[in-house]
């Protein structure tokens, strides 16, 4: 027996005055309320009404319930409609974990359009390029770019991720521009930390041999960095476009041996539970999408 209805029940009893009233009101039978008021006696031990043909009446102990159960049930009743008013208006704290590169140049606004649209919705907003664990850290969503494997948690692609091999103008003039993918052995490499090297792209497989085979000159955990050693001069650099483009589009940085292209990455939205999301998670998750178009705005200018 539910607890809660029979609480629901001996209430409405007491306030209409009667067992059919109370079934009226509750649109339950009126055999249905008197199992559940004896049903919650024969719990609690204790005779909670008088019972006559003409009439009910509170005993003592059930004067003294009563009083407390209504008291719970109001309490309850003002419990749902505040998380009924969540869902219709969201609000609440949001805690977002999102690679640092990406979120610097291209989620500020996103977060700002999105506080516009639902203002009660605090976003903590944390930078990272370190997978996270969700659960275990309290996030709600996190934001992350790869070729996902299976996993416990749901994903949801909201933008293709390319990856592009640049270099300056005056590095390539300096040591010559790679025409073949073998050429790549005689160039300098800059190295991302977390760059996936068990790709079968091509082009991964012949930077993971040089960079086996060499050593790698310059690595960092942030790509930033090395495409600015890049524009510098320092060598070759494979970046997503997302972090790139602009370079590219000034001509501070050319893309190179763009036939063994790798293939596409994506921005997943990767959250816990499917079932029951807090409405200001699936709010934000459908906020993203298409939100920065198809293709996504910073591949516009890159062939």
């Amino acid at each position: 027996m539910d607890r809660i209805d029979a609480m629901r029940a001996f209430v409405a009893v007491v306030t209409e005055g009667s067992f059919s009233n109370a079934a009226n009101t509750l649109q339950l039978s009126p055999q249905l309320v008197s199992k559940y008021v004896s049903k919650l006696e024969e719990q609690l031990n204790i005779r909670l009404l008088n019972r006559t043909t003409r009439k009910v009446s509170l005993t003592e102990a059930g004067s003294h319930y009563f009083g407390h159960a209504q008291q719970i049930l109001l309490n309850i009743d003002d419990m749902e409609s505040q998380l009924g008013g969540l869902q219709q208006n969201p609000k609440g704290v949001l805690r977002i974990s999102a690679p640092v590169s990406f979120a610097l140049k291209h989620m500020a606004k996103l977060i700002t359009d999105f506080q516009m649209r639902y203002p009660l919705v605090t976003v903590d907003l944390q930078l990272t390029d370190r997978k996270v664990d969700i659960v275990e850290e309290g996030f709600d969503v996190a934001l992350r770019i790869g070729q996902l494997k299976n996993s416990s948690l749901i994903a949801k692609k909201v933008a293709p991720i390319r990856v592009v091999l640049c270099a300056a103008p005056e590095y390539l003039n300096k040591h010559g521009t790679p025409t073949q993918p073998k050429d790549l052995e005689h160039h300098r490499y800059l190295h991302y930390s977390y760059m996936n090297m068990d790709s079968k792209d091509n082009i991964h497989q012949l930077l993971k041999a040089k960079y086996l085979k060499q050593g790698s000159e310059f690595r960092s955990n942030n790509g930033d960095v090395l495409v600015e050693a890049a524009i510098a001069g320092a060598g070759l650099v494979l970046q997503p476009t997302f972090i790139i483009s602009e370079a590219i589009s000034s001509g501070k940085l050319v893309v190179v041996l763009p036939e063994i292209e790798p293939e596409a990455l994506g921005l997943y939205a990767v959250y816990a539970h499917r079932k029951l999301l807090p409405h200001k998670v699936r709010c934000f998750i459908d906020f993203m999408e298409g939100y920065y178009g198809t293709p996504p705005y910073w591949d516009e200018s890159i062939p």
